[in-house]
């Protein structure tokens, strides 16, 4: 029998699921055990295509728009990444009953954005254009109230109405660095911004980003267990390969790793975006051990404990379930 290449592998921690991912499927799980299927889902409800497919199997109906629902009585959820103000409107006008997933971090920057709109600021959103999150978090406010600004480059382009009132607010799922510089770019040319009163990345992203910098220098390859269109596990490969790894990779479970960029690679780094389950990775080590003779470690920068409450509608069932 061939003798396996030893490989160390360091698992990265705190990694996978946050707080606001595991209530949003909660809120899709809980209202299929109270209501029975369907339940209706606008856009996927976590940026994670297993979990999605797990959700369809259970019952679970993703559409993009309100117009694609039937005339229902069945619960209808908007997603973890939040929705523009229109949306709730729209369904209260189609006698929709609806659950709202959205992340309470993200509706802690809706609020942010409507404050600094009633008092006469001019908004600058810093995130990635045709994000949901962005698109909700603009949507909070009339068009044209907030601009957007995605690059260094644009924060030294823009030009406010007024340069004294302005204020900003961030996508919840940015590279701090990058978002950083941006500020910095904001705050040179318009020393009076107003900023948010605590940080808007929120801290697991945060969280994820300073474990994978602890990892990345350690390792020589790294990979990120996450979907493509996940914005914070897209974040940790190019938070990876700037901390000075020198292959980062994000793969959707293990049979997407392509095998040839491993080669007779000593030491492995693994992580997970907030929307990937914990199962995938496993899956990853698993895939990892069956070609290699294994070591796994954990490097843990930071403890995470927060949990946010679910719809007082679902509670009642959430305590029966043990939830």
């Amino acid at each position: 029998m061939e003798k396996r290449p030893h490989l160390d592998i360091v698992l990265c921690a705190p990694r996978g699921f946050c707080a606001g991912v595991d209530r949003a499927i909660q809120i899709v799980e809980l209202a299929l055990e109270k209501y029975g299927a369907p339940v209706y889902v606008r856009h996927a409800i976590v940026h994670n295509k297993y979990v999605v497919e797990g959700l369809k199997a259970k019952g679970a109906v993703f559409v993009e728009e309100l117009d694609e629902i039937p005339e229902t009585e069945s619960p209808v959820v908007f997603s973890a990444h939040g929705v523009p103000k229109s949306v709730p409107a729209d369904a209260r006008s189609r006698n929709m009953f609806f659950l709202d997933a959205t992340c309470p971090l993200v509706s802690k920057v809706h609020v942010e954005a409507q404050r600094h709109f009633e008092e006469g600021h001019e908004i600058v959103l810093i995130g990635h254009e045709g994000h949901p999150e962005v698109v909700g978090t603009m949507g909070q406010l009339p068009p044209g109230a907030v601009t957007l600004i995605e690059t260094v480059e644009d924060a030294n382009r823009f030009v406010p109405k007024n340069p004294d009132t302005l204020a900003f607010v961030t996508q919840t799922t940015l590279s701090v660095d990058d978002t950083r510089e941006i500020v910095a770019a904001l705050k040179a040319r318009f020393p009076a911004i107003n900023g948010p009163h605590k940080e808007d990345i929120c801290y697991a992203t945060t969280n994820r980003q300073e474990a994978i910098k602890a990892v990345a220098p350690m390792v020589e390859a790294m990979i990120v267990v996450g979907s493509p269109n996940s914005s914070n596990s897209q974040r940790l490969v190019e938070v990876a390969l700037r901390a000075g790894c020198r292959i980062a990779t994000l793969v959707d479970r293990a049979s997407e790793i392509d095998w040839s960029v491993y080669g007779d690679i000593k030491s492995l780094g693994v992580s997970a975006g907030a929307s990937a389950p914990e199962s995938l990775v496993v899956e990853v080590l698993d895939a990892f051990a069956a070609r290699y003779d294994v070591k796994v470690e954990t490097k843990t920068t930071a403890e995470e404990r927060i949990a946010f409450n679910i719809p007082k509608v679902l509670r009642t069932l959430e305590t029966a379930s043990g939830r």
